[in-house]
């Protein structure tokens, strides 16, 4: 029997009438026996921390890769960090109150640290797993080797050593997954920067390697922007060939459509091969929210044009109708002509249809409707009158009263491509 329990029991001269205060003290006292001996263990293995790392250190190289490669890259920055940690873990054994703080935040900066240098989170958690075991086990060795008799009080506090393990190894893990957290956030904002500059334009050449390997985009392909207003894509993270940039108003995709070279206006590659659709790279092709309106710019080549493709993505949407649809520029030119100078569109408007304009509006309406029919129908009298139910005569009589009203000849080419534009301006939105 333990000393302390036999001088305890000697107090007692008849039965116990309530027995846990005898059981509270006899745990007492046999606790603090067993802290005599942690401490006493403690303070040897403190002593011969050095060898502790060593030992730890071997049996991670041994059984977890991930360290066996930090080890090799940086044994004297691990070995360092291993023999901090373990003096924690055995200074805190004498005095937990004391030392608690300061071990926290070193294993918060561990667990910091080896997030950013990206070793497995199972690795890490493996490795205070095994240094709490051998931080058990060489004080069982010590007690055994110093005081035999005294290896049973060790198990009495068995349950701190480990809860003190468990405890830093939610501590490692939380800090791990913080930082994380951060460093996504980061990428994110970083890919984020890159592609804003991408698109405005101000992207630096130097940047550019960067940017196609954080948009996993080749930077010598051939790419169309796609400008989206008034809704998202129905697919949010575009992949493979293609990448979203979310905005406050309008978002913008940059749709790898071809592998490079030295291709026209968007139509194919240069090589015979037709670019890739760059609205189905974007999951545009269906699920239109109402009102969503969609501008396809030309194609460019190379990620440092792509502040010009933007433009052009932006000049198509501009042509958009506001109930929405879509627009590619490659097949609205001379909108784009007009629209891209709103003040020549205007000046271009009065100038030509402007005596038109100021016929009163009934009037007015049907000269335009037939102009706008004419030019759809390529010049046809007779299928404009069919478009307008009435007869191809009263098509080419009204014709002949526009011709009069604005003093130009739609069998003159110069003045078709002056009204034709014209009435572009007219019908495209104001901005």
């Amino acid at each position: 029997m333990h000393p302390a329990a036999r001088t305890r029991t000697t107090f007692h001269t008849g039965p116990t009438p309530v027995p846990q205060p005898r059981s509270r003290r006899i745990r007492s006292l046999i606790d603090a026996d067993a802290l005599r001996v942690l401490h006493r263990a403690a303070r040897v293995l403190l002593d011969d921390l050095p060898d502790l790392t060593d030992r730890l250190l071997a049996v991670l190289r041994e059984q977890e890769p991930a360290y066996r490669t930090a080890l090799d890259h940086d044994h004297a920055a691990t070995w360092q960090e291993v023999h901090r940690s373990l003096r924690h873990s055995v200074t805190s054994l004498l005095d937990p109150r004391g030392t608690r703080e300061a071990a926290h935040r070193c294993t918060w900066r561990i667990g910091a640290a080896r997030a950013e240098q990206g070793l497995p989170l199972d690795a890490l958690l493996h490795a205070f797993r095994l240094g709490g075991s051998l931080v058990w086990q060489r004080l069982v060795e010590e007690t055994t080797r110093s005081q035999p008799e005294d290896i049973r009080l060790l198990v009495h506090v068995a349950t701190d050593v480990w809860n003190f393990v468990d405890e830093h190894c939610t501590l490692v893990a939380d800090a791990y997954r913080q930082a994380e957290r951060q460093l996504a956030w980061r990428r994110e904002n970083r890919v984020r920067l890159l592609a804003a500059a991408l698109l405005d334009g101000t992207s630096r050449i130097a940047d550019l390697p960067e940017t196609a390997e954080r948009l996993s985009l080749p930077e010598h392909g051939r790419y169309v922007v796609v400008a989206i207003a008034g809704g998202p894509p129905h697919h949010r993270e575009p992949c493979g060939s293609a990448y979203l940039h979310s905005g406050v108003e309008v978002d913008h995709g940059i749709v790898l459509v071809g592998d490079g070279g030295d291709g026209g206006d968007g139509g194919d590659g240069g090589d015979g091969k037709a670019d890739r659709d760059p609205l189905a790279a974007l999951d545009l092709t269906a699920h239109a929210p109402a009102g969503r309106r969609i501008g396809v710019g030309c194609a460019v080549t190379g990620l440092a044009a792509v502040g010009d493709a933007r433009r052009l993505a932006d000049l198509a949407l501009s042509i958009c109708p506001p109930e929405g649809g879509t627009v590619r520029l490659t097949e609205h030119l001379p909108e784009a002509l007009v629209v891209s100078c709103p003040e020549l569109g205007a000046t271009l408007t009065e100038r030509v249809l402007g005596p038109l304009l100021r016929l009163e509006p009934a009037d007015r309406d049907v000269l335009l409707d037939t102009l706008v029919a004419w030019f759809a129908c390529e010049g046809s009298a007779q299928r404009a009158g069919e478009r307008l139910y009435c007869h191809r005569n009263t098509v080419l009589n009204r014709l002949r009263r526009c011709e009069q009203l604005i003093g130009r000849s739609l069998a003159r080419p110069h003045d078709v491509v002056e009204i034709s534009l014209a009435l572009t301006a007219h019908r495209l939105p104001r901005g």
